[in-house]
């Protein structure tokens, strides 16, 4: 039964128990008819009353379902936490659900639960199966719109997609390296994760084409990043640069940059460019040292302001429509590194 009231509203408005009203809820046995019919009505009743509030007192409640490392799950939680007071116009409340790994069937029934109990707008970094796919069309068709975070489900009736313009990083960084190298010929590792997203491939398809167009004389080896773990990741790139002792350039999709860095140290390999992504703590480390040359990033509280944007102007909230555009990419130097906030610090 979709809702987005707590349990406690609903069981006061009627006139129920807790554990009565969450059997409702839950689709469990040994509730009568009526019962059901009680905890509907409260339902109905709570959002007529709900639709007969000004904008600036509607209370909204927004889910965050992300899989990812533990650095960028507390990235997510900082900006979205940030850029919550920003939201004049209502009262909201942000869950959060986030792992490291999210199985597809982790993902589902999370998305399930969130069906059940009611969202205004559920913010989504998963995977592309069918199963997730097919979770993100029932909550759509159930008016709970998602947006996909940085990892896009296209394809589906999810309400948009925040994140950056892969195949736009994907040239910049072949741009980058061919005026580096200018006309010099040699070899560029192309590193990527051991599982690959939809965004991995489009930076990895438009890089290889502008850098064949830009720079023909280069030859790309692409590494990908063994079974994930980090003796494996250490073992392939071993194996693959031991032979490329021309190497001139590297650019990461998404490996761990600093796992590269000292493998190619051990191999006594040293490119006159390095290209990675995203600034999150270890880039920044390594980019204010000098190891990487430049960084490809988007501003991630600015995705998530324009998912929240998304969000309201679906309800009806703001005055005009919402167009959400993908993040233009950002060319970070060492010389141009935003300073960190201070809750980036204490994380």
């Amino acid at each position: 039964m979709t809702h987005r009231f707590p349990i406690k509203e609903i069981a006061r408005q009627a006139g129920l128990g807790l554990a009565t009203v969450d059997r409702v809820l839950n689709n469990r046995e040994h509730v009568s008819p009526q019962t059901r019919l009680r905890v509907t009505a409260a339902i109905e009743e709570l959002t007529a009353k709900e639709a007969q509030l000004p904008a600036r007192s509607r209370r909204l409640f927004f889910d965050f379902v992300v899989e990812g490392p533990d650095h960028f799950n507390h990235e997510v939680k900082t900006a979205a936490e940030a850029v919550l007071p920003e939201i004049g116009t209502t009262i909201c409340r942000i869950r959060f659900f986030q792992q490291k790994v999210m199985k597809e069937e982790e993902v589902v029934f999370t998305l399930k639960r969130i069906l059940r109990r009611g969202s205004n707008g559920v913010c989504l970094k998963a995977w592309d199966t069918p199963k997730i796919r097919e979770a993100v069309n029932t909550l759509s068709e159930a008016r709970i719109p998602v947006a996909t975070l940085v990892k896009d489900i296209p394809g589906t009736k999810r309400l948009c997609y925040r994140g950056l313009d892969n195949e736009g990083a994907g040239r910049t960084a072949a741009y980058l390296i061919s005026k580096t190298v200018k006309d010099s010929a040699g070899t560029v590792v192309l590193t990527s994760s051991h599982e690959r997203s939809l965004g991995e491939y489009q930076r990895e398809t438009a890089f290889l084409t502008a850098l064949a167009d830009r720079s023909p004389q280069l030859r790309t080896v692409k590494l990908q990043a063994g079974s994930g773990s980090v003796s494996e990741m250490s073992r392939v790139m071993t194996n693959v640069l031991a032979a490329k002792p021309d190497l001139c350039a590297v650019y990461s999709i998404g490996a761990s940059n600093r796992l590269i860095l000292d493998t190619l140290e051990h191999n006594a390999l040293r490119p006159s460019v390095f290209v990675a992504h995203d600034l999150d703590q270890e880039n920044r480390d390594l980019i204010l040292h000098q190891r990487l040359d430049f960084i490809l990033h988007h501003d991630l509280q600015s995705d998530i302001k324009y998912t929240f944007d998304a969000f309201l102007s679906y309800h009806r909230l703001l005055t005009e429509p919402m167009d959400v555009p993908v993040s233009a990419v950002q060319v970070l130097t060492p010389e141009n590194i935003p300073e960190q906030r201070p809750k980036d610090q204490a994380g």
